[in-house]
């Protein structure tokens, strides 16, 4: 979940390392550091508990080099200072590490080493590695590390320098993402492009048990046991444009702001008008291997879980296969029985997130077909799959998630509408739906012009310590995501009930304190969660009401733009995305980086 950055070339480093953890401060801001080779021999490194803005004010004048690391946490192990900040060195100081991931044996490690005399400065699981590569007698810094990751356990992506090998840095995956950026005579690392679009676009991904070497015209990679590995570079489809503000205030605002496009570009190119379906290429399931699919499990965490709640129901009702999600980091651990005719679907906004990952090896180890729904090309799940749906949401960077979680429930309705034409969906059916799609930019559209009002509704209800959010069936996916945005972004108490729910015990937390955000579609079920507003309103609870026509029994109501009753949650969601904004702009938060959150998670 931290950011790491690394440059080797002839360009002075601090400035270049400096630009870099900003782009990936929102994987961690709890501290920073850099380390360089200095130009008069030796390593040098600066730190600081907090923002990158932090370090950048410590560090000395003369802190010269053309070769570095850089971190950005979000801390594990240990609280954030100074002292527990990234990069981590062994004794004699010869030795610079940074880690992205979890040690799991760090303390038995650090236990052997203390025994044998050690001194560690930190608390950090990291701080093992470092003195491990440093004690190890091997002449390669490539073998240091190769010796020091043989006795490890657990996730890691890291970046070494050492003093006596000043022409290199040695870089290494498990679990946790590395990318290298090729240049012209200069290398880049990096655990996200983000870091790398604004010098090179090329890049390399290394998978899981891979190192490399780079130096500053060349790099190799190779395997854990030093085996020669072939990694050919790949072009970046995004910008670096794409990760400026484009004079927004917050990333989070800019990002609600794209989802028009957004879902236009996950649409482009993918309908089929002449036979009512859509093209999805990149499944790798034919028609025979898709009708014999007897039912679908989606996994995903977060924000991602809530958008595979919202692509079984579609795919039950398009398809008409049995379909349900779960969080990846509760399937992983249950035993859960893993079915030859079940198609398992992973979804991830990074597509690195480890719980997620961790369960498609699970499946794959045990012989399932797996697909990804995934924003990252090239991200780990996606080359683990057998098959997905790039979702083109184009870059997120602020932690809570918005436009990937619009673009991930269009994609699950491409692929409901994909597996139901195959199957029994009629193509009327299907015409019916690709005009629902077509339809969904311009609505999303006007419902981000209504802005100004939802703002205002904001305002009059930021003030509530707890808030409840209720949906049947086709909303109660909805009133999760938008109980999790407001607690993530506002730190207002949220809880989500399906509303057919709200009588069997949550009812007792209304008062006039404790506003309700309802999801009212217009669908069969609208005079029940009628019924359920009334329930509300006679016990003095005040109610918001997200609806297609006006509630008379809400105090007030956000009115959407209808579309087919499958694809309505898709829009009931985005006017809550601006009501936690503006709940959290209101009351002063660290909108795109809320506290003890980082975007993604690649620990467990």
């Amino acid at each position: 979940m931290c950011g790491i950055v690394g440059y080797i070339g002839k360009r002075d480093v601090a400035p270049l390392l400096l630009e870099g953890l900003q782009r990936l401060e929102y994987r961690g801001y709890d501290s920073a550091g850099i380390a360089i080779h200095g130009r008069s021999g030796g390593l040098k490194t600066a730190k600081a508990k907090g923002r990158v803005r932090e370090l950048e004010s410590r560090l000395p004048k003369r802190f010269a080099g053309t070769t570095g690391i850089a971190h950005t946490r979000w801390a594990t192990h240990g609280a954030p200072n100074d002292v527990n900040a990234h990069p981590h060195m062994d004794t004699d100081s010869t030795v610079a590490v940074v880690h992205n991931g979890i040690i799991d044996n760090a303390a038995e490690l650090r236990a052997k080493l203390t025994a044998d005399g050690v001194a560690f400065a930190s608390e950090t699981d990291t701080e093992v590695l470092a003195h491990l590569i440093g004690r190890s007698q091997a002449e390669t810094l490539e073998e240091k590390v190769r010796q020091a990751l043989r006795l490890i356990e657990g996730t890691y992506g890291i970046a070494v320098l050492h003093a006596g090998f000043p022409d290199r840095i040695v870089v290494a995956r498990n679990g946790s993402p590395v990318v290298l950026g090729i240049g012209e005579h200069e290398m880049f690392v990096s655990s996200d492009v983000a870091a790398l679009v604004s010098h090179t676009r090329q890049v390399v991904t290394l998978d899981d048990g891979e190192m490399a070497t780079l130096k500053a015209d060349d790099y190799r990679t190779y395997t854990t046991e030093g085996s020669r590995t072939a990694a050919s570079p790949t072009t970046v489809e995004w910008e670096a444009e794409s990760y400026d503000m484009a004079g927004h205030d917050t990333y989070m605002h800019k990002e609600i702001s794209e989802q028009a496009d957004a879902v236009d570009r996950v649409l482009r190119g993918r309908i089929d008008d002449r036979f009512s379906t859509v093209h999805l290429g990149g499944l790798n399931l034919d028609a025979r291997e898709a009708r014999a699919v007897r039912r679908v499990k989606i996994l995903g965490c977060g924000s991602a879980y809530h958008a595979g709640q919202i692509g079984a129901q579609m795919i039950e009702e398009l398809a008409r296969i049995p379909a349900d999600a779960e969080p990846a980091s509760e399937f992983r651990y249950r035993n859960a029985v893993v079915d030859p005719d079940t198609l398992y679907i992973a979804t991830s906004q990074s597509g690195e997130t480890y719980d997620t990952l961790a369960a498609v090896q699970e499946l794959k180890r045990k012989g399932a077909r797996v697909l990804g729904v995934v924003n990252v090309v090239g991200s780990a799940i996606a080359r683990e799959t057998d098959g997905g749906v790039y979702v083109h949401a184009g870059p997120e960077v602020c932690v809570v998630s918005t436009k990937c979680f619009t673009n991930t429930a269009v994609a699950f309705a491409l692929l409901a509408l994909h597996l139901g034409r195959i199957r029994d969906l009629s193509v009327a059916d299907g015409k019916r739906i690709i005009a629902g799609l077509r339809r969904l930019p311009e609505q999303i559209a006007e419902i981000l012009r209504g802005e100004e009002e939802i703002k205002k509704l904001a305002a009059s209800y930021a003030d509530a310590k707890s808030m409840m959010f209720v949906g049947r069936v086709r909303g109660y996916p909805v009133a999760r995501e938008a109980s999790l945005k407001l607690k993530e972004v506002s730190y207002v108490h949220a809880e989500a009930y399906p509303a057919s729910e709200l009588k069997h015990g949550p009812l007792a937390l209304i008062e006039p304190a404790v506003p309700t955000v309802a999801v009212v579609p217009d669908d069969d079920l609208l005079e029940k969660n009628r019924a359920t507003l009334e329930e509300i309103k006679a016990r003095s609870g005040r109610i918001l009401a997200v609806a297609h026509q006006e509630q008379e029994k809400a105090d007030h109501t956000i009115v959407v733009p209808k579309n087919e009753v499958e694809l309505d949650p898709i829009l009931m969601g985005i006017p809550l995305q601006l009501l936690a904004y503006h709940s959290a702009l209101a009351l002063g938060r660290d909108i795109d980086k809320p506290r003890n959150l980082a975007k993604s998670v690649t620990v467990e």
